[in-house]
């Protein structure tokens, strides 16, 4: 394992993800969409959600394990509110389609909530509110995903990492966005951890027999993630509970697996024996700001509130305290000028990707 990196330029590599999708059969415009959501990730820095996920993509795609045409289905419907059925499309594509029914039930509604079954792994959660926030409406987003995470005591892995994001519209300052796992970490910084073979902090994972490990194999053959905030002196019972109502307004309201059933997004792990719905699920929201407040007031004051917190004082020899979503508009403005650095193992798969499609790698 290493730790070097190799910086790539963005549009070379959301070229490369178009072609890899498009080979598959997806069209130019949903392998358009499915690589903006995957560059976000990379651009924002957000590592683990980008194109070190599209060897799995690819694996599924060719494997038959999901569709690269769906045909997007509203199987329940009341005013404000409505279900999908995904047809098995890449999350990457029904996640998008999905959170603009919502922006657009937002418009006729002044909120709209979209829940949705039959679909898979749909990227970084930040980027759907996001969506939203360009409309100036309040955005929400989230998703269960396979099991990986154990319950508050638990040691069996019973829930995904499950997370949720929320944006917010500002005036002048940047927009305050949330998006956390419901783990104390999302898998895929393990993961990272492991390419660059480095240890994890105790309290992110537990091994194969329950006991807190800091060595990231252990880990990841047979062992869990923490529920956010670990341990009962860290209140882990409440990631455990958010843990809970995503799953639950994501795969018990939509239809889809929820906990233990929920679909592995993974070439190499068998689905549940046992099914209690279809595919994974997400759920979408949309709010629409002048329906509670003079648009332009609100703005002013997320200002005010953004200005306010920044003026904290900070802990001694500290960073100062920042506003959610500033690590991302940080990473963003260094990645567009330099390049977007990628660990030697991601790079490996993006050029077997390359030799098995027969594209040119990036």
């Amino acid at each position: 394992m290493s730790k070097e990196r190799v910086r790539f330029d963005p549009k070379a590599l959301r070229g490369f993800t178009i072609r890899a999708f498009t080979h598959f059969g997806v069209s130019e415009e949903d392998a358009f969409q499915a690589a903006d959501v995957l560059a976000y990730s990379d651009e924002h820095g957000i590592d683990s959600h980008g194109v070190a996920r599209l060897k799995t993509y690819v694996d599924l795609l060719k494997a038959g394990r999901i569709n690269p045409k769906p045909k997007l289905k509203v199987i329940r419907e009341k005013h404000a509110v409505a279900t999908v059925d995904g047809d098995n499309g890449l999350g990457l594509v029904v996640g998008p389609k999905c959170m603009e029914m919502a922006i657009e039930k937002a418009r006729m509604h002044g909120q709209g909530s979209i829940s949705v079954c039959h679909t898979n792994h749909y990227g970084a959660a930040g980027y759907y509110p996001l969506m939203a926030v360009r409309e100036d409406f309040i955005g929400m987003s989230m998703t269960n995903s396979s099991k990986g995470v154990v319950p508050f005591n638990g040691i069996d892995k019973m829930l995904g990492t499950n997370p949720l994001a929320m944006g917010f519209p500002t005036g002048v300052e940047p927009t305050v966005l949330m998006d956390f796992a419901s783990s104390t970490v999302a898998y895929g910084k393990v993961e990272i951890a492991w390419r660059a073979g480095e240890n994890v902090p105790l309290g992110w994972c537990l091994d194969d027999q329950g006991r807190g490990t800091t060595v990231p194999e252990r880990m990841m053959q047979g062992g869990a993630l923490l529920p956010l905030g670990s341990s009962k002196e860290g209140s882990g019972h409440k990631g455990y509970c958010i843990a809970g109502i995503v799953d639950l307004m994501t795969a018990v309201l939509s239809g889809a697996n929820w906990g233990p059933f929920a679909t592995p997004f993974a070439i190499d792990s068998p689905r549940s024996e046992k099914q209690v719905g279809k595919g994974i699920g997400h759920f979408f929201g949309a709010w629409d700001i002048e329906g509670f407040r003079d648009l332009k007031v609100f703005k002013s004051d997320m200002d005010a509130w953004i200005q306010t917190m920044r003026a904290t004082r900070h802990l001694p020899g500290g960073p100062k305290v920042r506003i959610p979503g500033d690590p991302e508009w940080a990473a963003y403005r260094i990645r567009m000028k330099e390049g977007i650095p990628l660990q030697l193992p991601v790079v490996r798969d993006l050029e077997t990707i390359a030799a098995a499609l027969g594209i040119p790698a990036p």
